[in-house]
């Protein structure tokens, strides 16, 4: 950082002290809420910075507010001072004009996501951040299953199409609207379309039905062969790793690449749990956090949202027996002993990813495709 760079940080820095942070994130896992309450105990010893985790079920709530508070004319002390935020929520806010900055790429950890090596650090479902949102997490889309009970398992979609017919029950889905059942359509598009590029546009730049038509094929093949036949499906991805746990199905899926270790260290999965990625590719995003154009204390959001980057910060966010997530930190950017911390803390485990097997990466479709998707699938399959 050049000098007067940091001259202006260190101002920012000073400014944030004795401030509060209402840092708007979801509040449905225990794990998230215990890593963001260490969060809160460092920003107050070493900045002075009161956080505040508001836990939500639902960003659009937030969102909501934000614009709510602008339409009342509130354009200096909202309600949030720091969101987590992706997607379409960010495309909201972007286009709306709720967001504060740009501000991410002045943050002095910035430069350790090397985002000139990582363009995933600068786009949000490929919608280009601009430095109006700062990166928190890494995550892409693994598959893990039961190797007692299944050797070979399928490494794409027409795979798993043959052996859903051959394993009859032994797989089944989250039902979307859930972001987990949403991922899995998205996999599935992605791989199946003979319209890749037109995944990257908004919908209303495309044939939807056209686009979507191997989608809906594939699916029509795939329910007959479903957990209870398609006719019901998990309310969500715990419901879904339960059913794999007691021996319902075999195979089951998670956004967070560590989570089927993590879970297998807390006794929720048997030790023979596997994890591996689809061969033609894998879904993957960042994470990021945000600054409402409103916020109250913007300058005590930007400190978290560093601290949030520190290697501190993210090596308790990569470990097990914390967050168990996977960090945005680039190692080419990080110190020898830095280095030597985050790969003892990925150190093999049976049922990790096995080293290389992330495999190649697929974008996000443009956040239009979600809800669009959703819709579709509710009109088709909308049951239970």
């Amino acid at each position: 950082m050049f000098a007067d760079e940091n001259a202006t940080w260190q101002n920012t820095v000073s400014r944030a002290q004795g401030q509060s942070v209402y840092f708007h994130a979801w509040g449905g896992e225990q794990r998230n809420n215990a890593y963001l309450a260490w969060v809160a105990e460092q920003v107050e010893a070493e900045f002075d910075i009161v956080l505040n985790h508001v836990k939500i079920r639902d960003t659009a709530t937030s969102v909501s507010r934000v614009l709510a508070e602008k339409e009342a004319g509130n354009t200096e002390n909202g309600a949030v001072d720091l969101l987590w935020i992706n997607g379409e929520n960010f495309a909201s806010m972007k286009t709306n004009n709720l967001l504060y900055g740009p501000w991410a790429e002045q943050l002095p950890n910035f430069r350790l996501v090397n985002a000139d090596a990582n363009p995933e650090m600068r786009h949000d479902f490929s919608v280009p951040v601009e430095g109006y949102e700062s990166p928190w997490l890494r995550a892409h889309l693994v598959f893990y299953y039961d190797s007692d009970y299944l050797e070979v398992p399928p490494r794409n979609m027409q795979e798993l199409l043959r052996w859903a017919r051959a394993n009859p029950g032994e797989f089944t889905y989250p039902k979307p609207p859930d972001f987990l059942g949403s991922t899995f359509l998205k996999q599935a598009l992605a791989e199946l379309s003979t319209q890749p590029e037109a995944l990257q546009q908004p919908v209303t730049e495309t044939d939807f039905d056209a686009v979507t038509a191997p989608l809906w094929a594939f699916l029509d093949q795939l329910h007959p062969h479903l957990l209870r036949r398609g006719r019901t499906f998990p309310a969500n991805g715990p419901e879904m790793r339960r059913l794999l746990a007691d021996g319902e199905t075999l195979l089951a899926f998670s956004f967070n690449p560590n989570d089927p270790v993590n879970r297998v260290q807390r006794g929720e999965l048997p030790d023979s749990i596997r994890s591996y990625t689809m061969r033609t590719g894998t879904l993957a995003n960042v994470s990021f956090v945000a600054i409402p154009f409103n916020a109250t204390n913007p300058e005590a959001a930007m400190v978290v949202a560093n601290f949030l980057l520190s290697p501190q910060a993210q090596l308790r966010a990569q470990d097990p027996e914390h967050l168990g997530s996977t960090s945005v930190l680039d190692p080419k950017m990080l110190t020898a002993r830095q280095r030597q911390a985050f790969a003892a803390m990925t150190q093999s485990h049976p049922a990790a990813l096995p080293e290389g097997e992330r495999g190649n990466v697929l974008s996000e479709p443009h956040p239009d495709w979600m809800p669009a998707l959703e819709t579709a699938w509710m009109r088709r399959y909308g049951v239970n």
